[in-house]
């Protein structure tokens, strides 16, 4: 919270089922002014990499892009009172149908504080055993899994033409300079 600065009144816009939209109206130096803000409950995605040194890749379909966009697990913290673990957890079964031995957090990211209040929590899952898949709603229902070897992620990877940012996060977190040209 800032000492300069104080939101003085929320507007509701819109409330969906992901996020609401509502306009603070924020005081300052005696003045006011407004900001639409999307709020968001939080969110988790998962770099899932198993035993043969392959990760897990999920192809859906995306509305805002209309097309298929490949991306590592993810999901919203929509379940009352869950923890950025179990969601992880629940989201890993229903995209990749696997579960993980071992879990740790590779950090908690604004997504874009110009705008939304989204955090997401990054995971890196290993010890990932395939028990099948329980996929939920028609994106991930008509979507397919790829598992790619570490030692082809980049070129795999490069033939993508826009990549997902937690995707791109978690990689950075795992393997460095992943990115980085030769």
């Amino acid at each position: 919270m800032s000492e300069s600065f104080r939101v003085v009144q929320r507007t509701p816009l819109l409330t969906s089922f992901v996020f609401d939209v509502e306009r603070r109206t924020v005081e300052h130096d005696g003045t006011t002014f407004d900001r639409d803000v999307v709020t968001h409950r939080g969110a988790v995605s998962i770099l899932a990499i198993n035993d043969l040194a392959e990760v897990g890749f999920i192809r859906q379909y995306r509305a805002p892009f209309d097309d298929y966009v490949l991306e590592i697990p993810a999901g919203t913290l929509d379940v009352d009172g869950e923890l950025p673990l179990d969601a992880a957890k629940r989201e890993l079964l229903e995209e990749l149908g696997c579960v993980a031995s071992e879990w740790t957090l590779l950090g908690r990211f604004m997504v874009s504080p110009g705008w939304t209040n989204q955090v997401m929590n990054i995971f890196e899952a290993r010890g990932v055993t395939n028990v099948g898949r329980e996929p939920e709603g028609p994106e991930e229902t008509s979507s397919s899994i790829e598992w790619v070897h570490v030692t082809d992620l980049k070129e795999r990877l490069g033939r993508e033409a826009t990549l997902d940012y937690t995707l791109s996060v978690a990689m950075h977190r795992i393997f460095g300079t992943f990115f980085d040209h030769d």
